[in-house]
């Protein structure tokens, strides 16, 4: 599709979205804070209109054709918004009479397996378990795709990895395609195969982390000889008194007396990306279990 972008008073989304989702795939979203993030989930699943070029989901549009789409996507907005005074067994009825498409015994058993009273309001919930339960709305509608914005934000670290462990077990169970932006990137290196770096409307690298982490490396060396390392593809740098760190990508094939190599641990690879300028801070020792990946 021709690339899409939204009006002033959003944060302005200009690429070809993130490249094509594989089938069966949990793909984080990551990028600071007005990168456009929401922004793209929203057009997404047309929520927002853009002023130019098209965006298609599975394959259509979803404002000209959301017969066709919404019952194929579930979508968990951002904070969560439910409605507070409802019970979490009213909440579901409303789910079950807005969807062609609905697994209540799904939901409910879920629910349930999680220690989530159906006759409580939502708003008494604690935000993990309201996490819960528009993950369970989400996932009721089995749905071919899923998209998450920034779920994980406001739940304490035993209530993130409950609702990973969830979301991981729905993917393989049921075969979903799932994308969802985060800022808690230790969390999705642990649940998520693909990631998308995206800054300022753009995305800046796209792949598996896999490939992502073999295919970097950091090196640091002597800060007179760094001019003599022609062939590299260098993300960021860092210049000290006396060294210089380098972010690279490609294949590292030999280096000169006093360099050596490092491989990078996914958060400083979202870092060197997201850096202005491409300047980032002198990195820190690597720990020895992040030499022996």
């Amino acid at each position: 599709p021709r690339r899409p972008s939204i009006r002033p008073g959003y944060h302005r989304v200009t690429d070809r979205s993130c490249g094509r989702l594989l089938r069966g795939s949990i793909t984080a979203l990551v990028g600071p804070n007005g990168a456009g993030k929401t922004t793209l989930l929203h057009l997404a699943t047309g929520l927002l209109r853009p002023t130019e070029g098209s965006v298609n989901l599975l394959g259509w549009s979803p404002r000209q054709q959301p017969e066709l789409v919404l019952a194929r996507f579930g979508f968990v907005a951002q904070d969560t918004p439910l409605y507070r005074r409802y019970s979490v067994r009213d909440t579901l009825h409303l789910g079950r009479a807005l969807n062609r498409r609905w697994d209540d015994e799904a939901a409910v058993a879920r629910l349930r397996r999680l220690g989530i009273p159906m006759d409580r309001r939502v708003g008494q919930l604690s935000g993990g378990q309201r996490a819960q339960v528009a993950l369970a709305l989400a996932l009721a509608k089995r749905p071919e795709l899923l998209l998450l914005d920034e779920p994980l934000a406001s739940l304490d670290p035993v209530a993130r990895r409950q609702f990973l462990q969830e979301l991981m077990d729905a993917a393989v169970a049921d075969g979903l395609t799932v994308l969802l932006s985060s800022h808690l990137i230790g969390e999705l290196e642990r649940t998520c195969d693909r990631l998308v770096v995206l800054d300022q409307g753009r995305v800046r690298i796209a792949g598996t982390i896999e490939e992502m982490l073999a295919s970097h490396r950091l090196l640091v060396g002597p800060r007179a000889a760094a001019e003599h390392l022609p062939g590299l593809e260098v993300v960021a740098r860092s210049d000290s008194d006396r060294e210089t760190s380098l972010w690279v990508r490609g294949e590292v094939q030999s280096l000169p007396s006093g360099w050596r190599a490092s491989p990078l641990v996914l958060e400083d690879l979202v870092i060197a990306y997201l850096s202005p300028s491409g300047a980032v801070a002198a990195p820190a020792p690597l720990r020895e279990e992040a030499l022996t990946r």
